[in-house]
């Protein structure tokens, strides 16, 4: 692994682009998440919801028009939730 590298883990394809997109989201949380991607199936799907999601958002913001504005309101809504969901297993698990 090359200097600076993140190791995933297991993780591929969307949850692993999930976990690299929240590790850049939740700092503090980096090696929590790392962690509990490789153990635990729950956060690994939530990791792939929150890449499809991301990637949702991503696309209606950049789409032209404002006929997105609902929708973007309704995904940025899921990514915020997906990531609170993330933050209380990781926070559960620390006790």
């Amino acid at each position: 692994m090359g200097r600076g590298s993140i190791n995933i883990g297991p993780l591929h394809g969307a949850g692993g682009r999930g976990l690299r997109r929240l590790m850049l989201r939740l700092p503090g949380l980096r090696g929590k998440l790392q962690s509990l991607a490789a153990k635990s199936v729950p956060v690994s799907n939530l990791l792939e919801a929150y890449e499809d999601a991301s990637v949702a958002l991503n696309q209606l913001r950049t789409a032209p028009g404002e006929d997105n504005c609902p929708l973007v309101k309704e995904y940025d809504s899921i990514c915020a939730e997906i990531e609170a969901e993330i933050i209380e297993y990781c926070l559960e698990k620390r006790a």
